[in-house]
């Protein structure tokens, strides 16, 4: 990896990003709006307080994983990646230049999306709030790492958002959210172990009922971590000098 050359694609997604003001919106205001809905139906109730932590880390993780994926694989069908790859950018190069822009835009969506949920629509939690903004930064670049990958296995853009219910729906009905994981049927309990959300919901829930939580959400923010870098490393195998 040469660090210019992944700063130069960083700047480069980043530069599209701020041209695209659809994307800007759906990065930065759709994650807004809804925590807003959610603590409007939940209101006068402490369902809120419950669920919304956690689903602070599913929002950003749903919605940078379907702008990650159709907008990489708009790079690989218009042969933008396959110019990119015949000049000296590595693989690597461009897998990471893409996850940093993504965890540029995740940190600016963590902490409008935590402010508002705290500031505006009143969630209250007993752990620090710089933790639940670093957690849900984690899960925003989770969502991306496994976008750039699941684009790999798309032909159009209308596929890759397909993708989203084999990669995350199966994610958000074993994470934890709307039953607890350990009164799963065992093979279920199995299945939602090897599943990264399971490890967000885990940290964000930690956060929400703990004042002091690190001994609790170290180890998961260890496993998401370890996904992000298994995500970023199986998608740039996929990366190939020659397009379909």
């Amino acid at each position: 990896m040469n660090p210019r050359l992944t700063l130069a694609t960083a700047g480069r997604v980043l530069a599209q990003i701020r041209g695209d003001h659809r994307t800007v919106a759906m990065l930065l205001v759709v994650p807004c709006v809804l925590m807003g809905l959610l603590a409007w139906v939940f209101d006068g109730t402490p369902l809120f307080d419950r669920v919304g932590p956690a689903l602070l880390g599913v929002f950003p993780f749903v919605v940078m994983f379907v702008v990650t994926s159709v907008a990489t694989l708009r790079e690989r069908t218009s042969g933008t990646l396959e110019r990119l790859l015949t000049t000296p950018l590595g693989r690597g190069d461009f897998m990471v230049g893409y996850a940093l822009a993504f965890a540029v835009m995740a940190i600016l969506q963590a902490v409008i999306a935590t402010a508002f949920s705290i500031y505006v629509c009143g969630l209250d939690i007993s752990g620090p709030v710089w933790m639940l903004v670093a957690i849900a930064v984690i899960d925003a670049v989770l969502g991306t790492a496994l976008g750039l990958l699941a684009s790999a296995f798309a032909h159009t853009e209308f596929q890759a958002v397909q993708f989203m219910p084999a990669f995350v729906l199966p994610q958000f009905l074993l994470c934890g959210l709307l039953a607890p994981r350990a009164g799963l049927a065992d093979p279920l309990r199995w299945l939602s172990d090897v599943l990264p959300l399971s490890y967000a919901v885990d940290a964000m829930s930690a956060v929400t009922t703990s004042s002091s939580p690190w001994g609790q959400v170290r180890g998961d923010v260890l496993i998401l971590l370890g996904f992000i870098i298994g995500a970023l490393l199986l998608g740039s195998f996929t990366l190939r000098r020659r397009t379909d």
